[in-house]
């Protein structure tokens, strides 16, 4: 279909996404990318977020865990760990996770455990923007 191209999201389960779209807005380690059909071919690290598309339905968002975006002129493969849809997202999961990485994070600074930190706050990354998006 000229002016769009193809969004595939796709995780190690299933494919969350497989359609035609206008553009597409990840959310890009090093900051938020878009991609518009002729687009220079690339291959880009996400970070958790929320991406974003136009298809014919008008605006989508889905959260997206990290993973690897690439980008063809006419395709864009996303490939990620986790992806949900906001109807998906279970919030009480959701906040169920915050607040056990909250927990670990605050009782590492106060008692110098041996969680890994970096671990704990990549749980309160992605319960963060999960929620983020359900309760949009």
């Amino acid at each position: 279909m000229a002016g769009n191209i193809l969004l595939e999201v796709v995780t190690p389960d299933r494919a969350v996404v497989s359609e035609e779209v206008q553009i597409v807005v990840a959310p890009g380690l090093v900051g938020e990318f878009g991609v518009l059909p002729g687009h220079t071919p690339f291959l880009a690290s996400l970070k958790p977020g929320v991406l974003r598309y136009k298809g014919s339905g008008g605006e989508e968002r889905i959260f997206v865990s990290s993973g690897f975006a690439e980008t063809l002129p006419n395709k864009v493969t996303v490939l990620v760990d986790a992806a949900e849809r906001k109807v998906d997202i279970d919030v009480a999961r959701a906040k169920a996770a915050m607040e056990r990485a909250q927990k670990r994070l605050a009782g590492q600074a106060a008692e110098k455990e041996t969680i890994d930190a970096a671990r704990a706050r990549a749980a309160l990354e992605r319960a963060f923007y999960r929620l983020r998006l359900a309760q949009s």
